[in-house]
């Protein structure tokens, strides 16, 4: 597994968890760790603390302790009381902010029903009791179905490119940050602004230049960085260790960055230091996901107007922009790390182009008449 700053954070997470489940989770963990991220089994043990609270509260489970919820419990779930828990998961209502909440997507939901489908086919097929025998057989989260999002790729393709920039305005995008976005700003805010600008901006230009996850952004170390050739030393999803080109202008944003680096964060210099850093307690320390995704979505809302932005959307800028350029979808999941042609076709999309033109043109034949 790709051995990341986050990885690290989700391991230590994960391993505070399943010390307040049962037993039986902290061996589906365990047995899990070898083949699934810590990233990916944390989310999972918190949809089933999710489940085992639920399962509580409405007294399918006597217990009053999550680690106490028995084998029993899960072997005698009825049906009824599964599907029960899913129109739980549809109607529950999360807090967005202090003002507003949302019902769950349904990818949400269709990951915790993989998540307990997950632990329920292990439990009654994958482990072994004193007799040689699985914990349970019968398995009830077999007859609750996942319900994909049914959206054809033209459709996801379409709803991709109502969510980028186009055109230049990823370029205009930068310039404001670099040169207008101050203006509206409080002294205080503007005392931070300056202080991160120079970081801000390489990060901004990285995103837009390279088509690089926050992840592979987040975790990028000194020694990572190749400015004789425009490139980046990455680590994909998996842990596979990749090389990215950049473009010239957001390598000049980097270099610009780290001249400001040492002084501003308290920094090293050393190969194996992280490049993107903030200061806490007067100390350099490396900016996670969650800090990047908030200054991303910071600048775009500001320069869309409460349209704010995500890293992602910022890839799928760059993976547009160079679908429209070179027409190569080979080189493109190159660029993206993309393993499959199908999850790079959505970066061009030209049957949808066709039926617009279509349209027009069919609109034009009206207008003559």
């Amino acid at each position: 597994m790709a051995n990341t700053r986050q990885h690290h954070v989700h391991e230590q997470k994960l391993e505070q968890l399943v010390k307040l489940m049962p037993f039986y989770v902290a061996e589906y963990v365990d047995d899990k760790l070898s083949n699934r991220s810590p990233s990916t089994l944390l989310n999972y043990v918190l949809d089933y603390k999710l489940f085992f609270e639920w399962l509580m509260a409405e007294g399918i489970s006597n217990s009053k302790d999550i680690k106490d919820i028995s084998l029993t419990d899960l072997e005698n779930l009825k049906l009824e009381d599964a599907r029960s828990f899913i129109k739980f998961l549809e109607r529950r209502n999360i807090p967005v902010n202090k003002h507003e909440t949302k019902k769950a997507e349904k990818v949400s939901i269709n990951r915790k029903i993989s998540a307990l489908r997950s632990l329920f086919k292990y439990l009654t097929t994958q482990t072994e009791n004193e007799e040689g025998e699985p914990y349970f057989y019968r398995n009830v989260m077999l007859k609750i179905e996942v319900n994909k999002v049914k959206e054809t790729l033209g459709s996801r393709a379409a709803r991709i490119s109502t969510q980028i920039f186009h055109n230049d305005d990823d370029t205009i995008f930068l310039d404001y940050v670099k040169n207008l976005y101050e203006k509206d700003l409080t002294p205080r805010r503007l005392a931070y602004f300056q202080r991160d600008k120079e970081r801000d901006l390489a990060i901004l230009s990285l995103f837009l230049g390279s088509g690089i996850r926050v992840n592979e952004l987040s975790n990028l170390r000194i020694r990572d960085l190749d400015f004789d050739d425009n490139r980046i030393h990455v680590l994909r999803k998996g842990g596979k260790k990749d090389i990215v080109a950049v473009a010239p202008p957001s390598m000049n944003d980097l270099k610009t960055y780290l001249l400001v680096r040492t002084a501003r964060y308290n920094a090293n210099n050393d190969g194996y230091d992280y490049v993107f850093l903030t200061k806490i307690h007067g100390q350099a320390s490396p900016l996670s996901n969650r800090a990047i995704e908030a200054l991303v979505k910071k600048y775009t809302k500001a320069f869309t107007t409460n349209k704010a932005m995500s890293p992602h959307k910022l890839r799928h800028t760059y993976g547009t922009h160079l679908m429209a350029q070179e027409g190569d979808i080979h080189l493109l999941m190159t660029q993206l790390g993309h393993s499959s042609t199908t999850t790079a076709a959505l970066y061009s999309n030209p049957e949808h182009e066709k039926a617009k033109k279509a349209a027009e043109l069919l609109g034009q034949r009206r207008n003559l008449r």
